[in-house]
């Protein structure tokens, strides 16, 4: 198992160091020290409004973590507020389908560098939700479609902005605790995300989430590594391509699932976003499939 993760992180490491060097031409780095992407964009709204160069942590657009696996790299913005939610579908292979809402996720901006989160979510059927970065990892499947309730809890810190080479990046600490069904165990996610955003509005996301697991009185870790691309369909349309990966570590019976997933999202305003991913289990112990839907809302 670990020497597959150490396969995925290799993965994610070549395309770190192949669309760096294929994007980052004259035409995407005009001057390579020159902060782009997120931060320019923010800036230069900032700037025209007479607001203080931290604001620049908020983005233009809304962007909301359920958009990707990989979670955005900006955050809500001082004393502003984005709620975003989402239904899973997952096809499992050799149990009971899965299905799991809300996803509530509030995030509230209480600096220009932190932001608090709170949120709940109900699962359904015969196995966890893998492909849902904001719900806990549960690897097990069972042959009984069961229930569970959780309510999460934390916060997402602005750690470094994007200037020429140097990403922008967050770090998210969170924990998850059921309210209703069989499983007791809390549990910790922390995630490290950075990205880059290029002069012709291409961006490309990398992270890598830790977070610990249980089932009954098997305790284990979690290793999610995932990439994605993002490119700008017009003024309002946005589409992605993403791989990202869920490998178990110290599990009685290892486990992991890796994924291939495009999507596509549509912004109704700066504030509303509507979205939609799919995706392809890339091995047997994968789902078949997935189709996650939702949005997002700032106020």
């Amino acid at each position: 198992m670990l020497s597959r993760f150490l396969l995925a992180a290799v993965f994610t490491t070549l395309i770190a160091s192949v669309i760096p060097s294929s994007l980052c031409a004259q035409t995407l780095f005009p001057q390579l020290g020159e902060p782009l992407g997120r931060r320019s964009i923010a800036s230069a709204v900032n700037e025209s409004s007479g607001e203080g160069e931290g604001s620049g942590w908020a983005s233009e657009e809304i962007e909301t973590d359920r958009d990707s696996f990989t979670p955005a790299t900006t955050l809500a913005g001082r004393k502003r507020m984005i709620v975003e939610s989402a239904y899973s579908f997952i096809d499992n292979r050799r149990v009971p389908d899965t299905q799991s809402y809300p996803e509530l996720l509030f995030r509230y901006g209480l600096t220009d560098r932190i932001e608090m989160r709170l949120g709940t979510n109900y699962e359904v059927g015969g196995a966890g939700n893998p492909i849902s970065a904001n719900v806990p990892d549960e690897l097990e499947d069972e042959a009984e479609i069961e229930d569970e309730t959780n309510v999460s809890y934390g916060t997402k810190i602005g750690v470094t902005r994007q200037a020429g080479w140097l990403p922008q990046s967050v770090f998210i600490v969170s924990g998850f605790s059921p309210v209703q069904g069989n499983a007791s165990d809390s549990h910790l996610a922390a995630t490290y995300a950075t990205g880059w955003t290029f002069a012709n509005r291409w961006m490309w996301d990398n992270s890598v989430r830790y977070s610990t697991g249980s089932f009954e009185e098997d305790h284990f870790n979690v290793w999610s590594p995932s990439t994605v691309i993002k490119i700008p369909l017009g003024e309002r349309w946005k589409g992605h391509v993403e791989y990202f990966g869920i490998f178990s570590q110290g599990k009685t019976r290892e486990t992991v699932q890796q994924f291939l997933s495009p999507g596509i999202h549509y912004l109704f305003s700066k504030n509303t976003e509507f979205g939609a991913r799919f995706g392809w289990g890339m091995n047997d112990q994968a789902p078949n499939a997935f189709i996650n839907i939702g949005g997002g809302v700032r106020f």
